[in-house]
């Protein structure tokens, strides 16, 4: 029901025209869709009841992130879910407390969780943070912080006292400047620098020790299981976009889909699709199983990049010189699709720590 519900909705209020549009506002989302987004409950699927939300879980959140990729939506979804994931797995009651029933109700979040470098182990953080009496002093700069712009509540890793940790950051406390906004390869997003120099937080808002490293596996796990959501609806989309142009366009007085030449390429994009599928319903089937949730996860992220990005190139070589123009909605995939790649890792980082676990 919630797929059925979702995949109506982005497809009657994200046409392609839409999308164009948002690419040139500054947030990159309708507030009034957001806002009907949120009336629907589906900020709080994966909160607790007891703080205002459904009580479903994070499986529940990929029947709104698939379809929302098949039609190229922006909006900060993803990253208020990786948030409150955070908060679930490694925040405290009075922590709990104050941010979950306000994200159920859609207040937004992001991460800051990228260091300068590109690392895309999360354990590692470049920035500081540094106890002083009641306050924490945080310095550092972090990237890929995506819709901090818009967010009320940023989740920032840190190394506190020779570890990892994090930092419930509100955005109020942030001074002008620490945000900049980044140039990215996908223009419907809204990604942002952050200056951690010199900002001030309560000692509160610290997560540390064994919850903030589980809090941590709880945004990678969210990432790759929603990106990956993401992929595929992507892949679909990408798909819609192929064999509508295969039976539109003639050459030779025949339909360029009858070529085998654009045949065999189109079946290997619905192959790839139904694959990174299966991988990522799997996923979404044993996300916090500590046993098997990691390899389930990485095989989805790995699959789905890959067939995302197969899907984008061949769309674009398939529409000929007009493949590689700005007119062409092809090229919104591909860019979605090199975002969506390299985001929490691409395959070849997954399958490395994938041989590990398997072997």
């Amino acid at each position: 029901m919630l797929l059925d519900t979702a995949t109506e909705f982005f497809r009657d209020k994200s046409p392609i025209a839409y999308v164009r549009k948002q690419l040139t506002t500054e947030t990159g989302f309708d507030e009034n869709l957001w806002q009907e987004m949120v009336t629907l409950g589906w900020l709080g699927l994966a909160v607790p009841e007891a703080h205002g939300g459904s009580g479903l879980g994070l499986a529940e959140a990929v029947t709104i992130a698939e379809p929302m990729g098949r039609h190229l939506f922006s909006c900060p979804f993803q990253s208020s879910q990786m948030a409150i994931q955070a908060l679930l797995a490694g925040g405290d009651e009075k922590q709990c407390g104050l941010w979950l029933p306000r994200l159920a109700q859609g207040a937004i979040a992001s991460v800051a969780v990228i260091e300068r470098d590109g690392d895309w182990s999360l354990i590692r953080p470049a920035c500081s943070a540094i106890q002083r009496g009641e306050h924490l002093v945080l310095s550092g700069v972090k990237t890929f912080a995506v819709d901090a712009g818009s967010a009320e509540l940023l989740v920032v890793s840190v190394d506190f006292e020779g570890a990892p940790a994090l930092v419930l950051l509100e955005s109020a406390a942030l001074p002008e400047g620490a945000l900049t906004r980044e140039v990215v390869i996908d223009e419907t997003r809204r990604s942002f620098r952050l200056d951690l120099d010199g900002i001030e937080a309560d000692v509160a808002a610290l997560i540390t020790s064994d919850a903030a490293l589980q809090a941590l596996t709880a945004i990678r796990d969210t990432a790759c299981l929603l990106i990956t959501a993401e992929a595929c609806g992507g892949t679909a989309g990408v798909l819609d976009v192929v064999v509508e142009y295969l039976n539109t366009r003639t050459q030779f007085g025949r339909q360029i889909g009858s070529f085998q030449a654009l045949k065999h390429p189109t079946v290997d994009i619905l192959i790839g699709l139904e694959r990174a599928r299966s991988h990522l319903y799997h996923a979404a089937s044993v996300i916090g199983d500590v046993e098997h949730a990691e390899t389930a996860l990485r095989m989805a992220k790995a699959h789905g990049s890959d067939a995302f990005a197969y899907a984008g190139d061949r769309a674009i070589q398939f529409h000929g010189a007009f493949g590689f123009t700005y007119e062409c909605d092809a090229q919104l995939f591909l860019r979605r699709a090199l975002w969506c790649q390299y985001q929490f890792g691409d395959a070849l980082h997954h399958r490395k720590h994938l041989a590990n676990l398997l072997f």
